[in-house]
């Protein structure tokens, strides 16, 4: 075999051409393939094109033909960027001045009032003090402020519907997006006013009037958050879509983060860390647990969970895998959303939508990451302040995810909102249809491949409890009464024979009321070594203050390394006394075998 090299004048290329020339005649010659780097792939595998006498591509690679000889053209290697406005950086660290450096606000009397939260959930009286263009101190993992992203990033059109929304806190949205996104990436903010019935339409305008990328379009009716967003991506003419509430700020650099993988693989849906704005003092905190991704438990409670190790990049600013995204902040390609349906027609309102779409994505080919260095503030609400239309609402919601999505496994969610199987979900076929056509895999596929380590967290079935039923003081012969309502002290009275003084010591070592460990209610009774008193709060599962341990009768909390008695009719915590009567309750059920396994471990978690 004998080869030659010439050169070759092809349009206005200059090519060499190596010319193998074979014995057998008739035969074509033909240019070996060789591997060459797939943008496409975000793992940056070697792949191979092949050819068959037409061009490539054209947005993939270039090739020049002569005969049937094919030249294959590198692909342009990306150019890198330090998209950090390192002048606007410098001159926010030297602000100083009310909230400046996301620094907490001290309240006068009357921002302590009721009155300042009624209409938003958060004191708008204390966001009206502070400056819209506050600075905001640089939270960022040090490798992520001189981080390089692709210099040709996609534009992106932000959405950010509203309601009724605060007027300060939704200015100071669109000023930290005009502050801190780069001109050439940020090519409109698109509002959709939901049918906001306070008369603040007209100063809105006139206040969004010297911002030009800024469209402000007011929907007729009350359509609810899911197709105000919708109505937003319609309207949209960016390549890629970010979703947002309408009271946050954005961090330094916090956009190309978000743009980066989707410029890798288009099906990549990228979430922000999000962090928490105070809704008191509007003090800006950085999320517990950055190293954490999204989870759910079987009531559909959107959770957090420890990222597995071998998930877990060796760089903690880069993205990582989600399984579910957090809801209200997130990038897609728009005509990705497109080809996924966009969000289900039939969810109403709020709630539930972002299972629908993380399930979505994951079983229909895509994925979906967290990235480190694009962080937003969040401000979450005390409480809702509107009122949810009769025809919907997070349940009706929640029964048209797990009918079209979690196939059997939507039985473990029955189990736990037994009322919800009940509710009449509307028309599915559509959205059974539009699974069916993007050939999207099973539930159960999603379970073993996207989160398996979700089963240690949160099983879908319960394992029992070590105690249940009344829980009867001996000397007292009083009942522990919990009351179900958060931050509650609980008391002791005469023992009922109902069942409404039913507790849990369930399998995560904590006491919650309930007959069975699926009706268990949220709220734990939760103490501590400062005082005597037991609390309800919030189930955190985290153990500490809410870990309980049964044994020899008595109810121990070694936290605080107190046990529970009765004195004068009161429930109190007082140092251990072993052996002594006063200390002594006993359950109305007990399970021996499970309570002697959470004794294994007298003062820890038994499976710890």
């Amino acid at each position: 075999m004998k080869v030659k090299v010439r050169p070759l004048l092809f349009g206005a290329c200059f090519v060499l051409l190596p010319f193998v020339y074979k014995k057998a005649i008739g035969e074509n010659a033909s240019i070996a393939q060789h591997p060459i780097r797939d943008s496409v792939n975000s793992k940056g595998s070697q792949s191979q094109i092949n050819f068959h006498g037409d061009l490539a591509h054209p947005q993939m690679h270039a090739g020049a033909i002569l005969g049937q000889q094919v030249v294959k053209h590198r692909k342009r290697e990306p150019m890198w960027k330090d998209w950090n406005d390192h002048e606007f950086i410098r001159r926010e660290a030297a602000r100083t001045g009310l909230g400046e450096q996301g620094k907490p606000v001290t309240l006068f009397g009357h921002e302590k009032l009721h009155s300042a939260y009624k209409d938003n959930g958060f004191n708008i009286l204390v966001s009206d003090r502070i400056s819209l263009d506050r600075s905001l101190h640089d939270i960022r993992h040090a490798s992520c402020k001189s981080k390089k992203y692709y210099s040709d990033l996609p534009d992106v059109s932000v959405i950010i519907p509203f309601h009724n929304e605060g007027l300060s806190t939704l200015l100071r949205t669109i000023h930290s997006l005009h502050n801190r996104s780069p001109e050439s990436l940020l090519k409109e903010i698109v509002l959709v006013d939901d049918a906001s019935s306070r008369p603040l339409y007209k100063e809105l305008e006139s206040s969004l009037a010297k911002f030009p990328k800024v469209k402000l379009i007011r929907n007729p009716t009350r359509q609810g958050l899911i197709r105000s967003r919708v109505r937003g991506v319609h309207l949209a003419k960016g390549g890629v879509v970010v979703i947002l509430d309408s009271h946050v700020e954005v961090s330094t650099n916090w956009l190309p983060p978000l743009l980066h993988p989707i410029s890798l693989d288009r099906k990549t849906v990228v979430c922000p860390m999000i962090d928490i704005i105070d809704n008191e003092n509007f003090q800006y905190v950085t999320q517990p647990g950055d190293a954490m991704r999204g989870a759910f438990d079987w009531e559909l409670y959107y959770k957090r969970i420890p990222i597995p190790n071998e998930k877990r990049p060796k760089d903690p600013s880069e993205p990582f895998e989600s399984p579910v995204m957090a809801g209200g902040l997130f990038a897609i390609e728009r005509n990705y959303f497109y080809e996924i349906g966009l969000y289900d027609e039939g969810l109403e309102i709020w709630g539930g939508e972002q299972y629908e779409l993380s399930f979505k994505v994951w079983m229909c080919g895509g994925r979906i990451l967290d990235s480190p260095c694009s962080r937003i503030g969040h401000i979450y609400r005390k409480f809702v302040p509107y009122t949810i239309p009769n025809n919907g609402g997070p349940n009706y919601n929640y029964k048209r995810v797990a009918e079209v999505w979690m196939d059997e496994y939507a039985e473990f969610f029955y189990r736990r909102r037994p009322y919800v199987r009940k509710i009449d979900a509307g028309d599915l076929s559509k959205a059974k249809a539009l699974r069916k056509e993007l050939k999207c895999k099973s539930f159960d596929w999603y379970i073993k491949n996207v989160i398996p380590d979700l089963v240690q967290y949160y099983p879908p079935i319960l394992p029992p409890s070590a105690a249940w039923g009344r829980l009867k003081h001996v000397v007292s012969n009083l009942c522990i009464d919990p009351q179900v309502k958060k931050g509650s002290q609980v008391v002791v009275s005469q023992c009922k024979r109902t069942h409404s003084q039913d507790l849990q010591l369930t399998w995560r070592e904590d006491i919650r009321p309930g007959q069975t460990p699926e009706g268990a209610v949220r709220t734990c009774l939760d103490a501590s070594y400062r005082s005597k008193s037991i609390l309800t709060w919030d189930c955190h599962n985290q153990h500490g203050n809410q870990l309980w341990k049964y044994f020899e009768k008595q109810l121990i909390h070694p936290s605080s390394k107190k046990c529970a008695t009765v004195a004068s009719g009161a429930l109190l915590m007082m140092p251990c006394s072993p052996g002594d009567r006063l200390f002594e309750w006993e359950w109305e059920h007990i399970n021996s075998t499970q309570l002697e396994t959470f004794n294994s471990k007298p003062s820890a978690p038994y499976n710890t």
